[in-house]
């Protein structure tokens, strides 16, 4: 279950496994599904301060707008199609209204799959010429051609952290209809873009792109909550192979964080690149940036706590075209679509 940050001023919170027992049990592969109940908070006195109190206070002192609120999750639809077993990365298309790409994470092809928010299945896109050792997420940003939409699946899984490299391809992002009938396609033009880290190999499952500009990032996933943010800035050459430059840490699971569990599993920037959001297996975050600012300065502002759906092992989260809410979807086979939408 979702435990809450324990202020000072709060009452407390009841929770029958902790965001570091949900982490262990899904990284190990113990479990498939967890049964995590819902907090429950006693009703706070009408002068208590609670979380959401002391963000917004954060954020004027920062200069950033008051942290954005999110309604629940409501279930969009069901994911219609069983090739889709294992989800691991997830982005609402920013190009072809109401629709969702989705990949598979180790264990499949070069692939991604186009889909309805509903669920329906749309069709298959292989990416030609391009492998699949570990995809753990994908984003959607600009590429080389100016105007166009890209689409970025990141090969950056790297749980034994023994990889020399990693990759990241890029494909124009085809034209699909959400009502169309199944399709499957072979995507040609893919671009490998290859990356080492400075500091060693790290396993990583959060792959992020700037609209605004094109910039890479890297979120790696770590045990021990510190996660390192690295950043390739564009452009983005397919010719030689980058080292990415480390330009921060984030402490996922403690202090302001400690609702989302150690393990970063997922993330994306909003469509206008105001707002980057990070998730693990227990909860959320979403940071704002300042004006004129690189994205990775925004995680030194302080994190707001977004809802998630309780889900079998929810790895994947995206803005939808319009920032206005965000979708996510859980590994597993036939799971549903929630989507999140600002209040």
């Amino acid at each position: 279950m979702i435990c809450a940050p324990v202020l000072p001023l709060l009452l407390l919170v009841s929770c029958s496994s902790s965001p570091a027992a949900v982490d262990a049990a899904l990284e190990g592969g113990t479990v498939d599904t967890l049964d995590r109940e819902a907090a429950v908070i006693d009703a706070p006195r009408p002068d208590a301060v609670t979380p959401s109190d002391v963000l917004r206070a954060e954020a004027r002192q920062d200069g950033l707008p008051a942290c954005p609120q999110f309604a629940a999750g409501v279930k969009s639809g069901t994911v219609a199609s069983s090739l889709i077993s294992e989800a691991s990365g997830l982005i609402f298309s920013r190009k072809n209204p109401g629709v969702l790409w989705a990949h598979n994470d180790s264990g499949d092809t070069a692939r991604m799959f186009a889909l309805s928010a509903q669920g329906t299945h749309l069709g298959v896109y292989n990416f030609g010429g391009a492998q699949a050792v570990d995809w753990e997420d994908m984003a959607s940003g600009p590429g080389p051609v100016a105007g166009a939409q890209y689409l970025y699946a990141g090969d950056i899984g790297d749980n034994g952290q023994a990889r020399a490299n990693i990759a990241v391809y890029r494909v124009q992002e085809p034209a699909v209809s959400a009502t169309q009938s199944p399709v499957t396609v072979t995507l040609q033009g893919v671009e490998k873009l290859a990356f080492v880290y400075p500091d060693g190999p790290q396993n990583a499952e959060t792959l992020l792109v700037d609209p605004q500009n094109g910039d890479l990032y890297i979120v790696s996933k770590a045990s021990s909550g510190a996660s390192k943010v690295y950043l390739s800035a564009s452009p983005q050459d397919p010719a030689a192979t980058r080292t990415f430059t480390k330009v921060t840490t984030l402490q996922f699971g403690t202090g302001s964080l400690a609702h989302t569990g150690a393990l970063t599993t997922g993330g994306d920037v909003s469509p206008d690149g105001t707002e980057v959001i990070v998730r693990g297996y227990s909860g959320a975050a979403l940071w704002r940036r300042a004006p004129g600012a690189p994205l990775w300065q925004a995680f030194a502002s302080a994190p707001c706590q977004v809802p998630l759906a309780t889900e079998p092992q929810g790895e994947t989260v995206s803005f939808d075209a319009q920032g206005k809410g965000y979708y996510t979807l859980s590994e597993g086979t036939s799971q549903p679509i929630y989507f999140f939408g600002r209040k």
